[in-house]
């Protein structure tokens, strides 16, 4: 039931016996019973073996990405210069050395060596690093702004997120065209009806298919690297783009026109940032192992048999990766790479729900619905309206686009710019955490970031062709997290003004005359400190108070998971009167029915099918002087309006909850 009322309105609960006057010295001098802590029901992360089913995992979900650029990275490069003149062998070496060095540098080098020692309790990505950035910041203001940056580069995933499958799927479907040509105007039906089963089949979970993903993938990189070695064979000149001369002197040659060519030479590094994003899932050893010895070979030599198809036959440039191997294979490579895309799109978009779920527990997204997919597997979750906006997305851009070359367009923005928000990260954490000398992190990360900046300037120039979708994106969702936070923070503030403390209640209790009645009631409370205001309104209302009473905190730590033996603290208020708080990591989704019943060993007395849980639900409106912006809070109300509820997000039984309403005024 709600009622439209709240502790700032007329006509306002009483407190009992006078409660809600300032605190006198006596209740400050009131003995704080003792808090006993709990343990976490996870424990922190073991490390992982390395045996072949973990390779084999690694392959099928972590390179998926990176795995299928060669399908369109090294054409796109190449392009850009043959529309200006007829492209000379000693160009096609230039570019491919400008993509084996990213490969080596940006891919090897920063992520692989680099950037994976910095996990967090062993998971990783740039949510992750933004918390231990923020951890070892030296002042408040330098902490708000890595916060920023790293909130940044997450919008930025979201818009890489949304661009992968429409590119992968858009790109192998049009493989159609080399064996096909009359096919050209199925390709974007099949490209859409593709992109919808891929996303249809997301509530199923990715646990019943994940077996099969890995030697799919596995099958793909040995293609790549059979094939690219079968050309080599035929012309061994093309080994000579190992050595970075040919880049340099590439660049030296042509100048700008090299410069606009680094906006394509990035597509061959697309899902770098994923290799950092799942060290949780797999552990640190297994990516860098798969990436040394299988992945990195198969790309380089797949890459490098293009390059020497494209210097034997000028005329394979319409299509280098499908022209690559004999005719009767075009078919099947067709519709393997279509399988290796819809894979490579899976992990993007599985990385989107953990991401996402990360910000949402940070409390930078209202609550979403979030289903696990399976039972035995916290990882493996589903966000349907998540889902819901990428798919819409990734139709949209291969609607608007047509093309995958076209589409390359808006593609580099969102990768170089997330590349760029985790260098500045990472300079601070090695800097403070792992205690680098200055010149150190600034020569190392700073050159890094240099090499980034240089990837995103050229991807600027596309900004009126495409590259304005992952700039607008980037800037909507940051305007939206930004809002979000600033608004709930206003509520808090609200909040604690309006409510009483939890130590002047307790004191005049003893004294009050209030009826108490059987059960158990479970009050949520974001504030430990002071009373719930939908207590204040059951008393106001229903003038009773149950024998049995938990006031409930849910608190979201700055790191992955809750550490073991501190998942939860109890305090005993009073006779029968528990104050709880739970801690969940920001890659973990609260379960308060079951974290209450797994106190009842503790000696608490909880019947879950008993249990009454009484909440607030904001009535929210302007106050005389806002704090926010009428556009925010326009904003902010509709995100508001369209928040899962926090029955469902902290899943507690519909049947058991009672809401009372609050009017604040922000």
């Amino acid at each position: 039931m709600t009622q439209p009322t709240g502790p700032s309105a007329p006509g306002s609960p009483t407190p009992p016996d006078g409660a809600g006057h300032p605190a006198t010295a006596a209740d400050k001098a009131t003995t704080a019973p003792k808090i006993t802590e709990y343990g976490a029901d996870q424990h922190e992360h073991a490390a992982n073996p390395v045996g072949f089913a973990a390779l084999l995992g690694v392959l099928g979900v972590v390179f998926g990405d990176i795995g299928t650029s060669p399908i369109y990275a090294l054409r796109s490069t190449i392009m850009v210069v043959s529309q200006h003149h007829r492209i000379a062998p000693w160009e096609v070496l230039g570019v491919l050395s400008l993509i084996i060095w990213s490969l080596l540098l940006i891919v090897t080098v920063k992520y692989v060596i680099l950037i994976m020692r910095a996990d967090h309790n062993g998971e990783g990505g740039i949510i992750s690093l933004m918390s231990l950035a923020q951890r070892v910041a030296p002042s408040n203001r330098l902490r708000i702004a890595l916060g920023m940056v790293g909130i940044g580069g997450a919008c930025l995933f979201f818009g890489d997120g949304m661009i992968t499958p429409a590119i992968s799927v858009l790109s192998a479907v049009e493989g159609l065209e080399v064996s096909f040509p009359a096919a050209r105007d199925l390709v974007i039906p099949i490209a859409l009806m593709v992109l919808i089963g891929l996303f249809s089949v997301q509530c199923y979970g990715t646990g019943k298919v994940g077996t099969v993903f890995g030697p799919i993938m596995l099958v793909w990189f040995s293609l790549l690297g059979i094939l690219g070695a079968l050309q080599i064979l035929h012309h061994p000149a093309v080994l000579l783009a190992i050595s970075p001369t040919y880049a340099v002197q590439f660049i030296v040659y042509h100048g700008w026109l090299s410069f606009i060519a680094l906006g394509s030479v990035v597509l061959s590094v697309t899902g770098a940032e994923a290799l950092y994003a799942d060290m949780g899932h797999f552990g640190r050893q297994p990516i860098r192992y798969a990436w040394l010895f299988c992945v990195l070979p198969c790309l380089a030599l797949n890459y490098l048999g293009q390059g020497a198809l494209i210097i034997a036959d000028p005329g394979a440039l319409a299509n280098p990766f499908f022209l690559l191997g004999p005719h009767w294979l075009q078919v099947p490579m067709i519709i393997l790479s279509t399988f290796a895309t819809v894979i490579a799109s899976q992990a993007g978009i599985s990385g989107g729900f953990s991401l996402c779920r990360q910000i949402i527990q940070l409390g930078y997204l209202p609550r979403m619905r979030v289903t696990h997919t399976n039972a035995e597997e916290e990882g493996q979750i589903y966000l349907p309206e998540f889902n819901r906006f990428l798919m819409v997305g990734a139709l949209l851009l291969v609607l608007a686009f047509r093309s995958s070359d076209a589409l390359a367009s808006a593609y580099g923005i969102a990768v170089t710019g997330t590349f760029m928000c985790t260098c500045v990260l990472a300079m601070v954490v090695f800097r403070r955490l792992y205690h680098w000398s200055r010149p150190a992190a600034i020569v190392t990360f700073g050159g890094f970031f240099l090499l980034d900046a240089t990837f995103f300037a050229s991807n600027a120039l596309k900004i009126p062709q495409g590259g304005w979708v992952p700039v607008l994106l980037g800037i909507v969702l940051t305007l939206m997290m930004t809002t979000w936070k600033k608004g709930r923070q206003l509520i808090m503030n609200r909040q604690k003004q309006d409510s009483m403390p939890m130590n002047s209640f307790l004191a005049r209790l003893p004294q009050s005359r209030i009826i108490r009645v059987p059960g158990t009631a479970v009050y949520m409370t974001g504030n430990p400190d002071f009373v719930p205001a939908c207590l204040l309104h059951n008393l106001k209302h229903n003038k009773v108070l149950h024998d049995h009473v938990l006031f409930v905190t849910v608190q979201t730590l700055d790191q992955p998971e809750a550490d073991h033996g501190h998942r939860v603290a109890l305090q005993e208020l009073a006779p029968d009167i528990y104050r709880i708080i739970l801690r969940y990591g920001f890659m973990e989704m609260p379960n308060l029915p079951r974290a209450l019943e797994d106190l009842k060993a503790s000696g608490l007395d909880f019947d879950a099918l008993q249990a009454s849980y009484f909440t607030s639900r904001e009535l929210l409106v302007r106050s005389s002087v806002p704090k926010l912006s009428r556009w925010r809070m326009s904003l902010f109300l509709f995100m508001a309006r369209n928040a899962t509820p926090a029955t469902e997000f902290f899943r507690i039984p519909p049947d058991r909850v009672v809401e009372l309403g609050v009017r604040l005024a922000i």
